[in-house]
């Protein structure tokens, strides 16, 4: 089976998020180690154009055809949608956040 390779476009809320665990980890852990991770979930990101079936469906959004999912990295969700045209990141949070705040990424457009 040939995987298409989709665009992987990343929604605004992702990004504040993104940011969020970017001050988070330069706060926690120091400038360097904030960088590589913050790095390494980029590239997970970005990777989605080939990978985005590897990853298991969002156990907080299930559909019959498994279109949302999530990556985890760390103590991190990064949640995606897979639409026919393009990979959407939607969110990116700490998995502790309440269920509420997940299932709310099914309501993001992009």
């Amino acid at each position: 089976m040939e995987i298409k390779i989709r665009e992987v476009v990343i929604s605004d809320i992702a990004i504040e998020g993104l940011e969020r665990i970017y001050k988070y980890g330069i706060e926690t852990f120091a400038y360097n180690a904030a960088t590589i991770f913050i790095d390494e979930l980029y590239n997970r990101i970005y990777k989605l154009s080939e990978e985005y079936l590897i990853h298991s469906e969002c156990s907080f959004l299930p559909t019959k055809t498994h279109i949302y999912r999530n990556i985890i990295h760390g103590n991190y969700l990064i949640i995606y949608r897979i639409t026919a045209k393009r990979i959407e990141v939607l969110n990116a949070l700490h998995g502790s956040r309440k269920p509420t705040t997940i299932k709310a990424a099914k309501k993001i457009r992009i």
